[in-house]
């Protein structure tokens, strides 16, 4: 079997430094499964490894693609197959290390059988959503799919746009295609052990607020200016990153830069809420760590990765 660590946690659990560790000690390679971290923009406001953190293992899909390019599950998953692929073949452990969880769920269970979506159909829905904003998109969708519908969250526009889009296109709620069998199934001779880090809510929460102060002083504020003079489509990902919103309407002198941090930061928390909770309920992990990550646990750590067979 070929061995795969995931390695899953919520923003600021410290699953970054873990990486590094592991792999520098195990012979590793990091693979990004961060949605945010994939892009060049934002290497601050993503928290990407630096430079130096870089040189220190080797690192695949950290800034790998432009903010004007959408990274969807399913590109993501195909860059990331060909990533691992790469990191076996030169005889090293893959440590795919994020808390998007439909990017590490699209790898190790694979992806629903779902069609294309004419342009037609998602150029209406998205000029649609565009009219009437989120939350009146969300009701409209509540009475055509109340099930899909109830899994997301009002002020989510690109995922309520996709259920509204997939719904309009083949008359299917895509709760339903993603019950379906799925394609593009993990290689049957890849073995994933996963380790995940879930700190308490309230150590999470203080990482949080500290983090985004600290980002302010390494340049956030350059990084999202240098974003909003690209003029690219506000709905892009990259451009409703946490802190990117809060920071362009400080920019335009909306907000004081106050006010922005504290938005900020309260959006951030509420991330890191959502992500414990998925990774909590939705991660069958090997071994769950309920803390950020400290030095001291590198024995602990250390003797699973051992056990479990992952170094041959």
């Amino acid at each position: 079997m070929k061995n795969i660590l995931i390695l899953a946690g919520p923003t600021a659990s410290g699953k970054s430094a873990l990486a590094i560790d592991l792999a520098r000690e195990f012979s590793g390679t990091i693979i990004n499964a961060d949605s945010m971290q994939i892009y060049a923009d934002l290497r601050v406001l993503s928290a990407r490894p630096g430079e130096e953190d870089e040189a220190l293992a080797p690192h695949k899909l950290y800034g790998a693609l432009d903010g004007a390019e959408v990274c969807s599950a399913a590109r993501w998953r195909e860059l990331a197959v060909t990533a691992i692929e790469e990191t076996l073949a030169e005889g090293r452990l893959p440590i795919v290390c994020g808390g998007t969880g439909l990017y590490l769920r699209a790898l190790t269970e694979g992806l629903s059988n779902m069609p294309e979506i004419p342009d037609e159909i998602r150029d209406a829905v998205r000029d649609r959503l565009a009219e009437i904003g989120p939350e009146a998109l969300h009701g409209e969708l509540a009475a055509v799919d109340p099930v899909m519908a109830g899994r997301l969250n009002p002020t989510d526009p690109q995922r309520i746009a996709r259920a509204m889009e997939v719904f309009k296109a083949t008359g299917r709620s895509l709760a339903d295609w993603q019950a379906d069998a799925p394609l593009a199934a993990p290689p049957e001779d890849w073995q994933f052990t996963t380790l995940a880090l879930i700190p308490p809510r309230d150590v999470l929460y203080e990482r949080c607020n500290k983090r985004f102060g600290i980002m302010l002083e390494q340049g956030a504020i350059e990084e999202v200016a240098a974003l909003k003079a690209r003029n690219l489509d506000r709905s892009l990902p990259v451009m409703r990153a946490l802190g990117v919103p809060e920071l362009i309407a400080y920019l335009d002198g909306e907000i004081t830069l106050e006010e922005a941090e504290t938005k900020a930061c309260t959006a951030t928390r509420r991330y890191a809420k959502r992500q414990n909770t998925w990774i909590r309920n939705q991660i069958v992990s090997k071994k769950a760590i309920e803390s950020q990550y400290l030095k001291s646990l590198f024995p602990e750590i250390f003797s699973f990765i051992r056990k479990s067979g992952l170094t041959g």
